[in-house]
């Protein structure tokens, strides 16, 4: 092999690691700082959410803090660029007591505000939080369980409408003792009332620094725990009148 001939193998190659590299670190750049994709695990969310949806997070929505870059190293602390979110978004955050996790709920209260559930109500501030049945769901890739469930559509107090589902009357969620919001921090609760771990039970109240971003978009969906690498399932189990849907 020529000189001229072992010069081009070499910067072709070098070219190609560089072209890697670049493109790595764009993605990391757009992972930390402008959108990151997450799966839904559980039912928590349910009806807006389903297991098996895929989701862009917006990073940008509530400012950074350590833990939106990889590994959440320990480089600072509190938010920078820090925005709160508004009643009702629909939020990924790391689990207080275990950071390593991530949940996903709605913000319900906001610092300094006082939240209690009674008989299944919301109430904010001592006041109940609009709440109308809306009709039923007999559809278990939507319910988990085989029977219709009823569907309450509520109102919070700044006009954000959004439905629960309501699994099982008097159920240990439906009557709570109140809670007082402690500045910096926010009250999350999951639209499945009675199959939710939130700040009701052992999340308790969520940091402002354990925000990650707000949910804004469905990109795919797939049902019956099927992977989205599994593109024989397709025709059969991905729900096509998700995708594309944004979270509200």
């Amino acid at each position: 092999m020529s000189v001229a001939e072992k010069q081009k193998k070499s910067g072709g190659l070098g070219e190609t690691v560089s072209v890697i590299v670049q493109a790595l670190l764009l993605a990391l750049v757009i992972r930390t700082l402008l959108f990151q994709p997450f799966s839904i695990p559980s039912g928590s969310m349910r009806p807006t959410l389903l297991e098996g949806d895929y989701l862009f997070v917006t990073k940008w929505a509530y400012g950074y803090s350590r833990y939106s870059l990889p590994l959440s190293p320990n480089l600072f602390s509190g938010r920078v660029f820090g925005s709160d979110p508004e009643r009702g978004d629909v939020v990924v955050f790391k689990f207080p007591p275990n950071p390593s996790l991530d949940y996903i709920k709605r913000v319900v209260g906001l610092p300094g505000d006082r939240i209690q559930m009674k008989d299944g109500q919301l109430y904010i501030n001592g006041t109940a939080v609009a709440r109308e049945k809306v009709g039923q769901i007999d559809n278990p890739d939507i319910t988990e369980v085989n029977r219709p469930v009823d569907v309450y559509r509520e109102t919070l107090p700044n006009g954000v409408s959004y439905d629960t589902l309501d699994l099982t009357p008097d159920s240990i969620g439906d009557n709570t003792r109140e809670f007082v919001v402690p500045e910096g921090h926010f009250f999350m609760m999951g639209d499945n009332r009675d199959n939710s771990t939130d700040s009701r039970f052992n999340v308790g109240f969520v940091p402002g620094e354990n925000l990650v971003g707000r949910a804004n978009i469905i990109f795919f969906s797939i049902a019956n725990g099927a992977s989205p690498l599994e593109i024989w399932k397709w025709p059969t189990e991905m729900r096509g009148s998700r995708l594309f849907n944004f979270v509200r």
